[in-house]
């Protein structure tokens, strides 16, 4: 039965993963009726960074794609209650364990140099003021860190281990990133450390995470009557009332449309956008460079500027050259490549996740995943995925930088670290490769203080609260699918008092034996 919510309309600004996570937290846990939810989303598709789109003749594409593993909680709760997209008999959650025992994940390539696995690809070739370092990191207080970055933290040595290289390519993090940040992440996937140069314990799903987890979740709303009001702008939220005290009563759409909230209605805001912005470019033209922040910035720019305790949007997104990378698409008519890479590797297609090319100037990366990729992909076509995380330098092979690479220049760049012959290149003849460029890919790893980040419920906020990437969540990591679903789990719950708050982050960091095998890896004497 519907609860009392039901009399009022919940009103979800952006329909990332957040966004519609919220919804279906709504429907299920609080009992309200899909009718009563409008979910509003700027682009034409809904899924936020959670994407997959193109065909076969112009080139498959996904920006990129966000890690799994056993202990996402929210996710897999939420996940528990959508059918997948094969098989209406599993839920969501059972096909990626289903998916994961059938292709499990192991990597013998993590690294490659001179054109060769590298030799050292299991070391991770740490010292001991390093570790040192690392385990000073983990019993710090946050409070003492405050805006502190990576590099004040280590010395310039540790940026040259394979460690960093590995942990910098797999996370996305930069030297220039949040300490805090990092001291989180080793305290939340410490107990990933035996298999960390194999990208062991990381969970995939069987398609692009549009295909996988998106749709599915769509199409669930849907049949539960969720309006989903693709190219809906939302331009500005009139909030009245004092720190103390203070309400949504309108939301203004674009071209100037206003949308009455009554007391008895609730607004969940996404306020910034990891993947707004994004550019796409082709094998003959690069990304184009013009960037902007677009409507998801915008809008918390203008509510921080107005409203206390709405957080500090600047410190994420005021510094494009350090939040910027650009990742790349390639489709492919034939399986040449996939068979050289299966040898090359050691690794069955799908099977060996992230390959870095340890001595490249763009740190490039690629991964061969399992096919097809796509729903519905032409038989016949493969798909793979990279990225350079240092697009601001020149390439090995190309004298430029990868900022300003097209997709042809791209996969030179690729084939001089592979080491290919001229009757190997011509693999890539018809090859189409899409570059993108994502200028707020990492803003959330930004450096920050206490406030930057508004709380998932802000002071005085009695019909509103705030979804996403940049909230506030206690010891969770931001660029993971588990923060979104996490920070919507916890406004449903805060919001209409019918739904249980999440359950508290697992403290792997707290096991002894977690912690054990975690420094027998640093120190060289575990599997790694």
């Amino acid at each position: 039965m519907p609860s009392d919510d039901a009399k009022g309309q919940h009103h979800i600004v952006g329909g990332g993963i957040a966004g519609l996570a919220t919804a279906v937290f709504l429907i299920r846990d609080a009992g309200v009726a899909g009718k009563s939810i409008r979910i509003y989303e700027q682009r034409d598709v809904v899924g936020g960074s959670l994407d997959g789109a193109g065909a076969a003749e112009s080139g498959y594409v996904v920006r990129g794609g966000r890690m799994f593993e056993d202990h996402f909680a929210c996710t897999f709760d939420l996940l528990d209650t959508i059918p997948s997209a094969d098989d209406p008999g599993l839920t969501v959650s059972q096909d990626i364990r289903a998916f994961n025992k059938m292709v499990p994940g192991s990597s013998n390539c993590r690294l490659v140099r001179d054109g060769k696995p590298a030799e050292d690809r299991y070391d991770l070739t740490l010292g001991a003021h390093d570790i040192v370092d690392i385990n000073r990191l983990l019993l710090h207080s946050e409070r003492t860190l405050g805006a502190r970055k990576i590099d004040e933290w280590f010395r310039p040595e540790f940026f040259d281990s394979n460690f960093w290289l590995m942990w910098a390519t797999m996370f996305s993090f930069q030297p220039w990133h949040s300490l805090i940040e990092m001291r989180r992440y080793l305290r939340r996937f410490i107990h990933l450390f035996p298999g960390f140069s194999r990208i062991a314990g990381i969970l995939r799903t069987r398609y692009n995470q549009y295909d996988s987890l998106i749709g599915p979740i769509v199409t669930w709303l849907q049949d539960r009557g969720v309006q989903i009001a693709t190219g809906g702008q939302v331009t500005d939220v009139r909030i009245e009332g004092t720190r103390q005290d203070r309400r949504v009563v309108a939301l203004v759409l674009a071209g100037d449309e206003r949308v009455p909230i009554s007391e008895a209605d609730r607004v969940y805001l996404t306020l910034g956008s990891m993947t707004e912005g994004s550019v796409l470019g082709s094998n003959t033209k690069a990304p184009g460079r013009d960037d902007h922040e677009g409507g998801a910035w915008a809008l918390w720019r203008s509510l921080a500027a107005e409203h206390e305790g709405l957080g500090n949007p600047e410190a994420f997104c005021g510094d494009i050259s350090k939040t910027a990378w650009h990742s790349f698409s390639v489709t492919m008519d034939s399986p040449d490549f996939f068979e050289f890479m299966e040898d090359f590797t050691n690794n069955r297609t799908g099977t060996g996740g992230l390959i870095t090319f340890a001595a490249s100037g763009w740190t490039l990366s690629i991964v061969l995943i399992h096919q097809p990729h796509f729903c519905g992909q032409k038989h016949g076509t493969y798909v793979f995925w990279g990225y350079g995380l240092r697009g601001d330098r020149k390439g090995d092979f190309v004298s430029k930088p990868m900022w300003e690479a097209t997709g042809n220049e791209i996969i030179e760049e690729l084939c001089g670290h592979l080491n290919l012959k001229a009757a190997r290149r011509k693999w890539f003849k018809d090859a189409r490769c899409v570059p993108c460029r994502m200028p707020f890919i990492t803003s959330q790893f930004m450096p920050r203080i206490l406030g930057d980040r508004p709380d998932v419920r802000p002071q005085g906020a009695r019909n509103f609260a705030v979804i996403g990437q940049y909230v506030e969540l206690p010891r969770d990591c931001v660029f993971t699918v588990e923060y979104s679903v996490r920070s919507a789990r916890t406004a449903v719950a805060s919001l209409t008092g019918k739904a249980d708050p999440p359950p508290p982050v697992v403290r792997t960091d707290l096991d002894p034996m977690v912690l054990i095998r975690a420094a027998r890896v640093l120190v060289g004497m575990g599997a790694a």
